[in-house]
């Protein structure tokens, strides 16, 4: 199976096909660990459908509903709502580094900004759309933009709309008091 078929359903919600594809494109780049791992190995930040087998698949997936629930609040243009998505699918596809770490790589925003850079060509986005797309996930630690374990990297605080609304996103999925359902395909039961 294409690695894009796990996202089928949040890749829907892409309404620019340049866009959709090279989120596409993105997803199927990922390393496999990705659509195996937990959102988080301890339990401890991350509610339990986050955890086990495809749990940061799921995370993500919740982000992305998140997401979209919300864009009948904030009114932010088509374009936008579409790099928020994408935004938001590959914001942890390097949580533990291009060549899998035991650990999540707190510098992972960075890494997956770094990894979309330099894979511009494969992609039909804009050097402007691919620049808030980095900016996105640089910032989607929100406060959380240092770690004792790696003490020489600060990652950058979000500033625009679009940057706290992934930081909110990403934020509510990690919360231990949401309880979504899924199926066995992984998709968020209704």
């Amino acid at each position: 199976m294409e690695k894009k078929e796990t996202f089928k359903t949040e890749l829907s919600y892409i309404q620019d096909e340049k866009i959709r594809r090279s989120c596409e494109t993105m997803i199927e780049l990922l390393p496999d660990y990705f659509f195996k791992e937990e959102a988080s190995s301890t339990g401890k930040y991350h509610p339990k459908f986050a955890c086990g087998e495809g749990g940061l698949v799921r995370h993500v997936k919740v982000a992305v509903r998140i997401a979209n629930e919300l864009f009948g609040i904030y009114k932010f243009d088509d374009e936008t709502k579409d790099l928020i998505i994408f935004a938001l699918l590959i914001h942890d596809g390097l949580k533990r580094g291009l060549e899998e770490s035991r650990y999540t790589k707190f510098n992972h925003p960075i890494l997956i900004g770094n990894y979309l850079k330099e894979n511009k060509d494969k992609l039909a986005l804009t050097d402007e759309q691919v620049e808030r797309i980095v900016k996105m996930d640089a910032s989607h630690m929100g406060k959380w933009n240092t770690s004792e374990y790696e003490p020489g990297v600060i990652l950058p605080l979000p500033k625009t709309v679009e940057e706290k609304f992934v930081h909110m996103c990403d934020f509510l999925s990690s919360k231990k008091f949401m309880h979504i359902d899924f199926d066995e395909n992984n998709d968020i039961l209704v």
